[in-house]
Formats: C-alpha cells, structure tokens, sequence
C-alpha cells in the first residue's frame, strides 16, 4: 500500500513526490501508531485528532490547529503560531522515524517553470514504473493512493499505460481527500520534507535537516531521488 503527495517550489520549476509504504498486514499498526500521535496532540495541545495537518500551513504559522496554544509559545501576549507548529510537526516526525513496518520515499525533478505540469507527469510515471520494477522483485502486487479528486486524467493514463498482462500496480491511483485521510496527511509530510531539503531558502531553514534526521532511517534510498 502507498500513499503518495506531491510538492515542490512552481517558481523554480523543482516537483516533488513523497510517500509512505508498508504491506497490508502492517496497516493497521501504522495507522494506530499516528493515531495515538494525534491523540497525544489532542491531549497536550488540543488539536483535535480530525483536524487536518497540512504541512506547508501549521508549520509557517498559517494553520490554526488548536485553540489553546501552550503558553511557551505566548511572549508579551503574542502568540507564535510558527514555534507552535514546529513542535507539532516534531513529534509527527519522530513517529515516521519510529513506526515499525513503514517505509518512506521521495524522488525529484527540476524543470522550466512553466512546464511545471509536464515535469510533473513525466516523473509520476517515472515513480509508477519504479514502483513497477519494485513490486516486480519481490512478486507483490501494489495499490496507490493520492490526495486530491482525479480530476486531472494524467494520472489514470500513466496506470492504464501499463501492459496490463505484467503490471503490478492494481488499478488508477486511488484519491482519497487529505483531509480525511491520515496517511496520506503522513505521505504530505515526508513529500514537504523532501522539497524543504532541496530547496533549501532562509524561510524553510529551519526544516533543511528534516528528512536526513527523520525520514533518512525509513528511506532505502536515504535521500529525495532524482529521477
């Protein structure tokens, strides 16, 4: 089972795939693995075990996850939401580090800006066809689940793509909406991680380090790909 989200910086063209995977025996512990996270964050924090953690918000201060900030993050009444986030985004990343059966990924590509949507449909069917040869050694069949709605039909081209007499992916990616769903809020993570550590500015300096200190220990691989 993989669960896949994409990210990246449009302005400079780079696009980002991040992922999560595990065999279907391991799905239940590694989903109850982030759900007590969640519970943890519900108890400390307050921020209800249903709200969705999108990476690139609560992290920048943008999401407000909770209504009771810890007083820490209060200085002379303001409220640091940035600090606050960063700390939730800690402990969601020592749970990917430390979950059993979990494996995590990522895999790049740099292109002209304005051929963003083309670098990013050539390298999920690069990824598919990855996952392809993967599945393939050690003869397992594999399912994808993405955020979003289906609607963009590149996707399900890339899968039906396939010779279907030797493809090991069942089925289009299967889209599940992030905010119900969290392993893919799990998938979004790793993606954002990935993007922070290659497009490394003074604004996401403080996530350069992410994947190599928590995600590098899930990663065969150890780093984003380029692919």
């Amino acid at each position: 089972m993989i669960y896949v989200d994409d990210s990246g910086h449009p302005q400079s063209g780079l696009a980002v795939y991040g992922w999560i995977e595990f065999r279907p025996d391991h799905w239940r512990s590694v989903l109850r693995a982030w759900l007590d996270t969640r519970k943890a964050l519900w108890r400390e924090f307050g921020v209800p075990v249903t709200k969705e953690l999108h990476t690139t918000e609560y992290v920048n201060g943008r999401g407000r996850i909770s209504k009771r900030i810890p007083d820490r993050h209060i200085h002379d009444g303001h409220e640091y939401w940035k600090d606050f986030g960063r700390e939730v985004a800690g402990d969601c990343l020592e749970t990917l580090r430390c979950t059993e059966g979990l494996i995590v990924g990522s895999v790049y590509r740099r292109g002209k800006p304005k051929e963003l949507m083309s670098t990013k449909r050539d390298l999920y069917a690069d990824l598919v066809a990855r996952f392809e040869l993967e599945l393939a050694a050690r003869d397992s069949l594999g399912l994808i689940f993405m955020d979003g709605d289906g609607s963009d039909s590149s996707y399900r081209t890339t899968h039906r793509g396939l010779a279907l007499a030797n493809r090991r992916v069942i089925e289009d990616a299967i889209h599940i909406d992030s905010s119900g769903s969290q392993l893919v809020q799990m998938a979004d993570l790793v993606a954002w991680s990935a993007s922070a550590k290659l497009d490394q500015h003074p604004k996401n300096q403080f996530a350069a380090r992410w994947y190599s200190d928590y995600m590098a220990e899930r990663d065969p691989r150890r780093e984003p790909q380029e692919l």
